[in-house]
């Protein structure tokens, strides 16, 4: 076999499109589209996230050795042809999924014009990936694991929603799937349109009001989901028409990813009417997202149970598009067998990309293992003379400090109550800010929650702040001790700590947590420790450097979202401008 040096995966034709380039079996950059095109979830072909790709490598298309796509339109072609038959769907689902189907069928060609090639200068050798096997690969490939059970859940992706099986070594093996049109994930976006949160992702609004209600509906709400033998299920289509009038994909082809409506009267007609998305949040709204939260954590801990008997292995690798349910996830050692965890940064449909390259690296290759996604930035980043001549096209007033008093001068701003915007290093891979490209406060003012929602995010009441700690203190305040480096699992914050950081402490008394390593973040544990320092408490809120829109990503976005909102300071790199 010839030398493989570069390996492209891409998520394409798919919410949150995205790519990443791995060299040597090695990831060297990663990014979501949305972060250039500056539309959440963007949905098309990832080309500005391919050129930043090879653009940071120093190469180009040419080089490339192969080229992956996380889709495989071919897939369960028995079990589609089997599904149109029985349930006749209405023929502009049809229609909308065999325009889908080709773009991706065509995507050499794709290659080819927007880099302005020959046919021929294109030697890349093309591989597609089903869904949900990049989904297990971008989970377990890059995980510290030589053995796993390994899972996927999500919405729906190749005709599949659910899919599990066991990583050993450099190859995946499925042991079961479930396929279209049962789907824990649909499921779960059902009941978030009809709690009147209707965009692309709004099911983490669904996770945040659970809290605030009580699951008086669970026993009711189980009758959309029925329960079968060896972790599979199958939902209560009576509930649902995604099968029938199917979930138009509309602007799937360059731009915000949009579903159609998944439920049906019958759901309106045992819960009542469907709430407006302006009007006001009830006490019945809480309930239901409550007993939702609490069905999909039955379903999930009962797959999760499943799948370790049928393993016998207690190390999980889990992605799909409910892998980001923090909710769930924190309580996966309470609720299972699983002793060791590893959830990718971009568990959702972005990390496809990585998935897609590492299983034809690994798996299809049949290339050894040789690296471990322990952080997650793997995104852009700039200079400090880059940083300087924005600010100076900006008219910006600007101090510029050495690394450790940039950290003592951040930290007193942040002890003695102001709102900055900490935009460092490389951009986050993932849905997450986790310290590059995040704005930070004070947890320990109870204040502070309305604070950044009046001043920045100007968000819902009712979703919570997250903590960053530092890694070595995360038992001294949380009920859990295992890390959470992509703030991907909710823990119970110790009672006795509460009142010590009202900010960051959710209503049920939780915190999506993120723990701060020296080794993968050095600037941002430095600065979180120096607070720690001034104020006893190594715990920082960190909330996404945005607002409402994608993540900054620039430092140009930075600024504006600085210049548009009532932050108190900005930090770029080592400049930092104070709004006074």
């Amino acid at each position: 076999m010839a030398e493989i040096k570069y390996v492209l995966g891409i998520n394409a034709y798919h919410g949150d499109s995205s790519a990443c380039l791995i060299k040597d079996g090695k990831l060297v950059a990663a990014l979501e589209e949305e972060r250039i095109r500056r539309i959440k979830h963007w949905a098309g072909f990832p080309s500005e996230s391919i050129k930043f790709c090879l653009n940071f490598a120093g190469i180009g298309i040419k080089d490339i050795d192969y080229i992956t796509i996380g889709r495989k339109p071919k897939a369960h072609t028995l079990e589609r042809i089997i599904f149109v038959l029985k349930n006749r769907p209405d023929f502009s689902f049809l229609i909308d999924r065999i325009k889908n189907r080709q773009r991706v069928k065509n995507i050499k060609q794709e290659f080819i014009e927007v880099f302005d090639l020959k046919p021929e200068e294109l030697k890349a050798q093309f591989f597609e990936v089903e869904h949900h096997d990049a989904h297990l690969a971008s989970a377990f490939f890059v995980s510290p694991f030589d053995k796993a059970a390994v899972l996927s859940v999500d919405g729906m992706g190749d005709f599949i929603s659910t899919m599990w099986g066991i990583g050993n070594s450099n190859s995946i093996k499925t042991i079961g799937h479930i396929t279209y049109p049962h789907s824990l994930g649909f499921f779960y976006t059902a009941i978030t349109q009809y709690l009147g949160f209707w965009k692309w992702g709004d099911e983490y609004k669904v996770m945040g009001l659970s809290a605030f209600g009580k699951p008086v509906y669970l026993d009711k709400m189980r009758q959309m989901i029925k329960i079968k033998k060896n972790g599979y299920f199958e939902l209560n289509l009576d509930y649902f028409i995604h099968h029938k009038k199917g979930s138009k994909m509309a602007s799937w082809e360059g731009g915000e990813p949009l579903t159609g409506q998944l439920f049906s009267e019958k759901l309106v007609e045992e819960f009542g009417a469907i709430r407006g998305k302006d009007d006001p949040i009830a006490e019945h709204h809480k309930n239901i997202a409550a007993s939702a939260q609490a069905l999909y954590e039955e379903i999930f801990f009962y797959i999760l149970e499943n799948l370790y008997q049928q393993t016998k292995c207690d190390v999980l690798c889990f992605a799909g598009g409910t892998a980001q349910n923090s909710l769930a996830n924190g309580k996966i050692f309470k609720n299972s067998n699983f002793k060791e965890i590893y959830i990718p940064p971009a568990g959702y449909d972005a990390g496809i990309a990585v998935g897609a390259a590492f299983y034809a690296y690994n798996q299809i290759l049949n290339q050894s293992r040789g690296f471990i996604m322990d952080s997650a930035y793997w995104g852009p980043e700039y200079g400090d003379e880059e940083i300087k001549n924005i600010l100076d096209k900006n008219n910006l007033k600007y101090k510029y400090f050495n690394d450790d008093n940039l950290i003592k001068t951040a930290a007193k701003f942040l002890a003695d109550g102001m709102v900055i915007g900490w935009f460092q290093g490389r951009t986050e891979w993932g849905p997450r800010a986790l310290g590059n490209r995040s704005i930070l406060a004070n947890p320990c003012i109870s204040e502070m929650k309305d604070i950044l929602n009046l001043k920045i995010k100007k968000r819902e009441s009712f979703r919570p702040f997250a903590p960053s700690i530092l890694e070595e203190r995360v038992g001294d305040y949380f009920e859990d001790n295992y890390p959470v480096p992509f703030m991907e699992k909710v823990y119970f914050i110790k009672s006795e700590k509460r009142k010590e950081i009202p900010a960051v402490v959710h209503i049920d008394g939780t915190g999506r947590l993120q723990s701060v390593s020296l080794k993968t973040n050095q600037r941002y544990w430095k600065l979180i420790n120096e607070f720690g320092n001034l104020t006893g408490v190594p715990i920082l809120i960190n909330t996404s450097f945005n607002e409402n829109e994608p993540i900054v990503n620039h430092p140009q976005e930075a600024i504006n979202c600085f210049l548009r909102t009532k932050m108190d300071i900005i930090v770029i790199g080592n400049y930092l401008i104070n709004r006074e």
